[in-house]
């Protein structure tokens, strides 16, 4: 080969290998597209399939990809933003929650027709992803079927038939409503903030229940205990929880606010656990103490039975589920209602009238003495009417296919009830922006009921713990108005009831007042 002809071969060459390299090049591109496009065909048939699913389901604002309608929803306040929808969508819609669909219900009828009419089918609790990894789908709150079924008949059971050890409910909330006075006692008439002391009491109240025993307001592990619950409340009613609920990924790529919640729930387990075991060393299976000590009877009846849901993983989810809803709520309650009788000294003093006819001022009040007090009843059903505690409810979902209003519902869809528009509906209440007891009473001054009164939600995944908060409302309520008048350092026309904002349980803003003794 002479030297003239080498460049020659060397551009054949390179010629050679870049035609084989551009036709490599081709065909993974080829295949790429060929690839992207089976993707593609893939995901239309899905979303074709999916669409079909859904076509006939309630109509909704346009969603966007992966976020859905997230940002027509105020975090803060999203029953709000889904009140404002229904106005354009209906009292009955879908709302995409990112990728999730979700079927809102707006107002009285919606809701009722829902959750009373058509119970079964809408009696299904949504799995609420942060929820299910801290504990599971274990206790009461959380599961459905045959768990959900046995757990809720043995505890309202229990509940209702206590009286089986040396005290009945209502000799523990009277006993405790002493305790409570005397810690107002101890303010002598100054500020204080009546938080703890509320919420101590309630909580006592449900340890007693459950627990067998009460604790002293200083005892450092129960003031401690409290605190855990208090902060988790707070934690799971942020935005940023609820969207842990949307996103399930950011529990992985964000997890500061989940590990708090997290090892605050560990805390109030390892207590829980405890107390359990103590039960276990001293039951007497012929005289259950309390709640543990009936549900550890029921196991032991059932320890042969492989596919019972009496064991502990139920007993320590339920019994935490009893211990947090029945101390957060009605503390909460007893707390917002107070504001607002230190707001409208009319209503208060009213009250007072009432309990000093009918039950004068040398006896502690009585469950008995409710129906001869038609005033005071009304007082406190306003006052959790008007508070509006869980504006969203707790999530529900379908059980099956069904069609409501003429819509196509798949099993398994999402539902949120929106307790705050039945609470405020215009068509139900006559005043329902402003607190007014008349909205219980009749022409003639008699106590009367609204139905659309569901502070505790309504149908078959009502609040197992409604008789039990009643009972505690009236009592300590009638006991403290009994025994003191409570006001504030400022003008009653400027207290703010506006609540803090929260995308769970609404709580009032903190306040300090002082309790006068009558």
């Amino acid at each position: 080969m002479t030297g003239r002809s080498f460049p020659i071969y060397r551009a054949v060459s390179l010629l050679k290998h870049e035609i084989i390299f551009i036709t490599y090049s081709n065909m993974e591109l080829a295949c790429t597209l060929v690839l992207g496009l089976i993707v593609v065909g893939l995901l239309y048939l899905f979303v074709q399939r999916d669409s079909a699913r859904y076509a006939t389901m309630p109509p909704g604002p346009t969603p966007l990809p992966l976020i859905g309608n997230l940002l027509q929803v105020n975090g803060k306040t999203p029953h709000e933003s889904f009140i404002k929808m229904s106005e354009t969508y209906g009292p009955v819609m879908t709302v995409q929650m990112g990728p999730q669909r979700v079927v809102v219900l707006v107002g009285y009828d919606a809701v009722q027709e829902a959750l009373v009419q058509q119970a079964d089918v809408f009696a299904g609790r949504a799995a609420s992803p942060l929820f299910v990894r801290i504990s599971g789908d274990f206790g009461l709150f959380l599961s459905n079927g045959e768990r959900w079924k046995q757990l809720r008949r043995f505890s309202i059971s229990t509940l209702r038939d206590f009286g089986m050890g040396k005290r009945t409910i209502e000799e523990w909330i009277q006993e405790e409503a002493k305790h409570l006075i005397e810690e107002f006692r101890k303010t002598k008439g100054s500020l204080c903030d009546p938080t703890m002391i509320l919420g101590h009491a309630v909580s006592n109240v449900i340890c007693s229940i459950v627990f067998g025993q009460r604790f002293e307001y200083e005892d450092k592990q129960f003031v401690h205990l409290i605190s855990l619950l208090n902060r988790n409340i707070r934690l799971v009613s942020t935005t940023f929880a609820q969207l842990y609920t949307i996103f399930p990924v950011l529990m992985h790529l964000m997890p500061g606010l989940y590990k708090k919640i997290l090892k605050n729930a560990n805390e109030t387990k390892e207590f829980t656990s405890k107390m359990i075991q103590k039960h276990k060393e001293t039951l007497a299976s012929d005289s259950p103490r309390d709640y543990i000590d009936s549900f550890l009877i029921r196991m032991k009846q059932e320890s042969d039975n492989p596919a019972t849901e009496f064991h502990f993983e139920n007993l320590i989810s339920t019994v935490l589920n009893l211990f947090t809803a029945g101390t957060e709520t009605t503390s909460t309650t007893l707390r917002y209602g107070l504001l607002i009788l230190m707001k409208y000294l009319h209503i208060q003093e009213k009250v007072q009238e009432e309990i000093d006819t009918v039950i004068g001022r040398d006896r502690a009040p009585v469950m008995e003495d409710r129906r001869k007090m038609p005033y005071t009843d009304a007082v406190l059903h306003e006052i959790q009417r008007f508070i509006d505690l869980v504006p969203l409810n707790i999530l529900h979902e379908t059980t099956k296919d069904t069609v409501f209003r003429g819509y196509s519902i798949p099993a398994g869809t999402v539902v949120i009830p929106v307790l705050h528009s039945v609470l405020y509906d215009k068509t139900k209440w006559e005043t329902p922006d402003s607190f007014n007891p008349g909205h219980f009473l009749d022409e003639n001054g008699f106590f009367k009921m609204n139905p659309a009164f569901m502070p505790f939600s309504a149908g078959k995944r009502i609040c197992v713990g409604e008789g039990l908060a009643k009972m505690e409302l009236f009592l300590f309520f009638s006991s403290l108005l009994q025994n003191f008048s409570f006001r504030c350092n400022e003008d009653p026309m400027n207290i703010n009831l506006m609540s803090t904002p929260s995308s769970f349980v609404k709580s009032p803003q903190a306040y300090k007042l002082i309790a006068i003794p009558r």
